[in-house]
């Protein structure tokens, strides 16, 4: 199988799977128990706090375990939205499903009033605060397009009006270096399988002296998140949290793998005319493990299908929603071309990924779309 998909591709390391295992076979007693196991299972969650702490130049104390990027998406917006009177959150249309949809029920249920910041026609937001807010949340690196946000700009704006900054660095962490404790923002989620961790574990950051308030109510997890910690995941996000550290110590390594991002882009769209890049047309306006491709006329899901047949995993978007057969709402909100947005796939790398392997994948897209276009002939 040739991984091009942003979940495959980040398949757990001997490492990760190890500390989970310890989890399970070791560590399997709850870290909330008086008793010795229980004390040992809480030491091990708390050096993976203090592993997933330093990944992010934060202190152990203002991280929040949570099942995935998607709650901690979630307690941070809802757990931020009682601190002011009238409730604002500011936010674009690009954002990952997790935040868009999560401000359309908010609006729906009138617990907020909703503002959309403007993108431009790359996907990228504009750094202006378009009236009061007392909440942004602004993803740092799309899912989709790999477009990076202007986040820095945009949190130093909301400090200056007084609204609370959430950055969904979910694609970023582990993947490019990060540094919260220069307090540009003040909540940041991700979820340490998106760098080679296990699912089921997601991450909340919260400044000093910022209050969320806790959506599931328990004494875990300082009382900002209650129920019984998942150790095995919370253990493989420790481990992946340190090899990913490791691994951000060697820059070149960044730049041979977006040259390789470059190589396959460059090999798809002059095998198939046509076919266009949707983002950032300067590669390095992107995250460099991210592209998205669109196929002019063509069906995402009959391409990936046949893609599938060839052994390459890839996606149609948000790979939570890569089974719908609506073009994604991302591509539509920043102009790109209904007829090319029904045929555009979401290409990634890891730090895993071959030469070898994105050649092998490029000639298979290629092959895959002609052969697709010849059938609708």
């Amino acid at each position: 199988m040739i991984y091009l998909d942003n979940n495959a591709t980040t398949r757990p390391s001997s490492g990760v799977i190890r500390a989970v295992r310890r989890g399970l076979g070791e560590f399997w007693h709850n870290p909330s128990s008086v008793h010795r196991p229980g004390q040992a299972a809480r030491a091990q969650v708390e050096l993976a706090r203090r592993a997933v702490a330093d990944l992010i130049g934060a202190k152990p104390r203002e991280i929040t375990f949570t099942s995935g990027g998607t709650e901690s998406i979630d307690l941070a917006i809802r757990g931020s939205l009682g601190r002011s009177p009238k409730a604002v959150l500011l936010t674009t249309r690009v954002e990952h499903a997790a935040v868009r949809e999560l401000a359309q029920d908010l609006e729906k249920t009138r617990q907020a009033e909703i503002r959309w910041l403007p993108v431009d026609c790359e996907g990228v937001a504009a750094p202006i605060l378009n009236g009061e807010a007392s909440i942004v949340s602004i993803q740092w690196a799309n899912n989709e397009t790999g477009a990076i946000q202007p986040v820095n700009e945009i949190g130093v704006l909301a400090r200056a009006v007084g609204a609370v900054f959430h950055v969904d660095a979910t694609q970023w962490v582990g993947k490019m270096p990060t540094d919260v404790s220069t307090g540009w923002c003040d909540l940041l989620t991700f979820s340490p399988h998106k760098f080679h961790g296990p699912k089921g574990v997601g991450v909340l950051w919260a400044r000093a002296g910022v209050g969320v308030r806790p959506r599931l109510i328990g004494t875990q997890e300082l009382a900002q998140r209650g129920g019984t910690e998942n150790v095995p995941g919370i253990l493989g996000a420790g481990e992946a949290a340190r090899e990913a550290m490791k691994w951000l110590e060697k820059e070149p390594e960044r730049s041979r793998l977006a040259g390789l991002r470059d190589r396959f882009e460059s090999a798809v769209l002059a095998g198939f005319p046509g076919a266009v890049v949707n983002g950032p047309r300067d590669p390095v306006r992107r995250l460099w493990n991210t592209t998205n491709i669109g196929f002019p006329r063509l069906e995402a899901e009959a391409l990936l299908l046949l893609l599938s047949e060839r052994g390459v995993c890839a996606s149609a978007g948000a790979a939570c929603s890569s089974g719908s057969l609506e073009p994604s709402p991302v591509l539509l909100a920043f102009g790109v071309p209904p007829e090319i947005a029904h045929g555009s796939l979401r290409f990634s790398l890891s730090r895993r990924t071959t030469a070898r392997e994105i050649d092998q994948g490029a000639a298979l897209v290629v092959e895959c779309a002609h052969r697709l276009a010849r059938a609708l002939k």
